[in-house]
């Protein structure tokens, strides 16, 4: 009689990420498709009216938030391209350590997502595509994107984690 290996079911080599990282690659696949699509149908500035306060438009920022940088001499692509690679290495330890902290890693789930999307447009095309406008009379916020969006609002949930965190620590008795 021949000897047979129990075959073993593929488990999660990191159990607990998987939807985190899911959510991550969701962020990428919307960011890319909604930015493949206003670049495939506006032309580069066109503005199209949507509210009275935002429209559509078709904008390149070389540079980072704001458009900082954008005005350099071209090094600033690497730059934060590389500044992005170095986010993605951090969130996903960061991620690892942190299994049993669903915001915490909700929030770095959207990071994420939002970091890899502007990357993969410094990579493939130079700049990051950005296409939502907001503004109140001759006010304008920065046009931005999904992946700015999801980045912020990782943002902003990793501060509320903070901030749940501390006031739970405080509740307790030492």
């Amino acid at each position: 009689m021949g000897s047979q290996a129990a075959v073993q079911p593929a488990r999660d080599a990191h159990p607990g990420l998987t939807r985190w990282i899911a959510i991550a690659l969701i962020v990428v696949v919307a960011d890319q498709a909604t930015k493949l699509g206003f670049d495939a149908t506006l032309r580069y500035g066109q503005r199209v009216a949507v509210l009275p306060f935002f429209d559509f438009t078709l904008l390149y920022n070389t540079g980072a938030a704001f458009s900082f940088l954008a005005d350099a001499a071209g090094w600033q692509r690497w730059f934060f391209t590389f500044l992005g690679l170095g986010a993605v290495v951090v969130i996903t330890m960061l991620m690892r350590s942190h299994r049993n902290e669903p915001r915490f890693l909700a929030a770095l789930a959207l990071i994420l997502g939002g970091a890899v999307g502007n990357v993969i447009d410094r990579v493939a095309y130079g700049h990051v595509i950005d296409f939502l406008l907001f503004y109140w009379g001759d006010w304008y916020f920065p046009a931005f994107n999904l992946a700015d969006s999801a980045i912020t609002l990782g943002a902003i949930l990793l501060i509320l984690d903070e901030l749940l965190k501390m006031r739970g620590s405080h509740a307790r008795p030492s």
